[in-house]
């Protein structure tokens, strides 16, 4: 079907009216102001690379500055910074020990309730001592790294030593199987590994050893040397010729470590997302213009303060993990708050526990948790201390209104501002979110770009969508220094991916989105997600918020389902508060469900199935599985890897 500039991409049904403006003290305290706001967007709208240029000199530290901002030559294979010499490292961690040495760096926590404290000083001495390491065994500038770890301040070590060194680290998530593990190894060449004996989770040990051992077994020959971090004390398997202890590794080395000055462009890291094709992209990030992004959006969408107490709960393994723990924040001087286990162990009160316990001002998680930690109910949380919170964030997906609205009553006690963020593995850094002490938020809204963020909806011919109701693809218009480079060994892909479908005009998210009356974004899922259903084409997302409004129901996922008159129908997976329905009462809560749908948004979004179950199918990060929910609603065998699902048993009773 081809689509003209009348007819919508992909259609809002979503009408949220609801609207909060910051706290008058907040506004007033804030480092962004409205004035700085609208001042940066018109420096930002006059001379984009004038702009950046001015914010990298300012923000970052140069062994060399460099004299040209943008290299467009080969867009969009774009360039940035790129006769300027620097180290990341240096700019995270040596930058700070004058003035901060002393400051706490990171506050960790493990599952099993063991606890440190990581100075700046300290947690340099550390990177320096595993840098030097590295070096030891012959690993330096533009050698690849994996790292396979728990959620320990040592995985935020080895980060900042291969950057260091000039190493280029590709993290895999500890969840991840043995054969994910050795796809990434080989795609990357890489000749290093880094892991630990294992870690917690859930009240289990994770055999990270062992997995790293089975992916070792057959292939990747180019590694030479793993680092093992001895963690739960589990017994494993060590080779003598290859794998080194990591206490060992570091005992006679130097706490300190001379930082290996590389261009703007030197590759930081690689990070591996999920394909259509089902074969990982390593998603190549440069070092300067990602740090700069990384940083700026830290302390501007954060309201960073040097007495703040920052918690983004993501693993290091995803991309928020990398700009929202590992650099961002220790570039901007922050102390962090880094925790290994599951956000409900041992039970669902342990994130407020650690809120409580570790004086935590700002707090930065998923809606996946936020609706888990909702489904459990208001007194959990109403049992610890929150009142330190200031800020709350949202990151990995449409957080839905009435979580939105649960998080800003019961988690903020309806003070603390909530800035909503959209961005990607492939961004770097947030590109649209309310700036806390400036925009007035709307449950369910990302709200505005950042300044030097051009992003835009289109149609499919590539025109601007401007009328408020009709969706399209979002896009960004013009090139920023924290985007990707490339998709490491396959610019091809990379160019087919985000460029082609607009003739390399703008970069293409992936995602649909709409526009209301004030300019708000608003994100109504993947495009590959928008259901067809009677020549009327609607954002997933907006469905499952009108369900998860229902007072019974905790979460939804929808997902189209192949329909003969319909193209295709409606199909919801939904989690209910309490027990899960059965026989007649469910029969009566799916006529309920589907009346109440019809009265939030419309008769042609009303689901013609409704699938009960305990959970919903989430990787150990909390991303839904959304394509493994559209293979069991059409009835098709389950061909991706689930072996990072948090809850396999779940497909047996997603199944009916």
């Amino acid at each position: 079907m081809i689509f003209t500039m009348n007819t919508p991409v992909v259609e809002s049904v979503l009408d949220e009216q609801r609207r909060f403006a910051p706290s008058a003290e907040f506004a007033a305290a804030a480092r962004v102001r409205a004035a700085d706001l609208e001042a940066l967007r018109t420096q930002a709208a006059a001379d984009p690379e004038a702009f950046w240029a001015g914010l990298a000199r300012a923000e970052l530290g140069w062994r060399k500055l460099f004299t040209r901002t943008l290299d467009a030559t080969e867009a969009p294979n774009f360039r940035w910074f790129v006769d300027g010499e620097l180290n990341v490292s240096w700019n995270c961690l040596d930058v700070h020990l004058a003035e901060r040495g002393h400051k706490t760096a990171i506050l960790f926590e493990g599952e099993p309730g063991d606890r440190r404290c990581l100075t700046y000083r300290e947690l340099h001495g550390e990177v320096c001592r595993f840098a030097n390491a590295m070096k030891a065994r012959g690993i330096g500038r533009g050698d690849r790294v994996v790292i396979y770890m728990p959620m320990v301040p040592e995985a935020v070590v080895a980060m900042q030593a291969c950057a260091r060194i000039g190493a280029i680290h590709s993290v895999v998530f500890g969840g991840f199987s043995a054969i994910s593990l050795k796809e990434r190894i080989e795609d990357a060449g890489a000749r290093c590994l880094i892991t630990a004996d294992g870690g917690h989770r859930g009240g289990n040990v994770v055999e990270l050893k062992a997995a790293a051992d089975k992916a070792l077994a057959d292939g990747c020959d180019t590694i030479d040397t793993v680092f093992v971090l001895r963690r739960t004390g589990a017994p494993i398997q060590m080779r003598v010729d290859r794998d080194v202890w990591w206490h060992d590794a570091i005992a006679l080395q130097a706490d300190d470590c001379a930082p290996d000055w590389v261009d703007a462009e030197h590759p930081l890291f690689l990070l591996y997302t999920s394909g259509s094709t089902g074969r990982p992209k390593g998603i190549q990030h440069a070092s300067a213009g990602y740090l700069l992004g990384a940083k700026l959006t830290s302390r501007w969408v954060f309201d960073l303060r040097d007495d703040d107490v920052f918690w983004c709960t993501a693993d290091v393994g995803w991309v928020t993990g990398h700009s929202y723990v590992a650099y961002g924040p220790l570039a901007a001087g922050a102390t962090i708050v880094m925790y290994e286990g599951a956000p409900t162990f041992p039970d669902g009160g342990r994130f407020w526990s650690i809120c409580e316990r570790l004086g935590v001002t700002i707090f930065y998680t998923a809606p996946t948790a936020i609706r888990a930690l909702m489904k459990l109910g208001d007194d959990l949380p109403a049992q610890y201390d929150l009142s330190k919170l200031r800020l709350l964030g949202s990151v990995g997906e449409p957080i839905n209104p009435e979580a939105w609205m649960w998080y800003h009553r019961v988690i903020g006690r309806e003070r603390c501002p909530i800035v909503d963020t959209w961005w990607q593995t492939e961004t770097g850094a947030i590109m649209i979110a309310p700036l806390p002490g400036v925009t007035s938020t709307k449950p369910g809204s990302c709200t505005q770009p950042l300044p030097g963020v051009f992003a835009d909806i289109v149609d499919e011919d590539g025109h601007s969508v401007t009328t408020p109701e009709a969706g399209g693809y979002l896009v960004i218009r013009k090139p920023w220094p924290s985007m990707l480079r490339t998709i490491w060994g396959d610019n091809a892909r990379y160019l087919a991916t985000y460029w082609e479908k607009f003739q390399q005009r703008f970069y293409v998210a992936g995602d649909s989105a709409h526009r209301d009356r004030d300019g708000f974004f608003w994100i109504m899922g993947r495009i590959d997600d928008v259901l067809n259903v009677a020549g009327h084409r609607l954002g997933t997302m907006e469905i499952e918020s009108a369900l998860v409004a229902h007072p019974r129901i905790a979460e939804a996922a929808v997902v189209g389902r192949p329909h003969e008159i319909k193209g295709e129908s409606v199909f919801a997976y939904v989690v209910c508060r309490g027990a899960r329905p059965v026989g007649d009462e469910a029969a009566s809560l799916t006529r309920e469900l589907r009346a109440w749908v019809t009265e939030q948004l419309g008769a042609i979004a009303k689901p013609d199935d409704i699938r009960y179950t305990d959970n919903l199918p989430k990787t150990r990060s909390g991303k839904i599985m959304r394509r493994l929910l559209r293979a069991v609603a059409r009835g098709e065998a389950i061909t991706q890897d689930i072996s990072t699902l948090e809850n396999p048993a779940i497909i047996d009773q997603l199944r009916g």
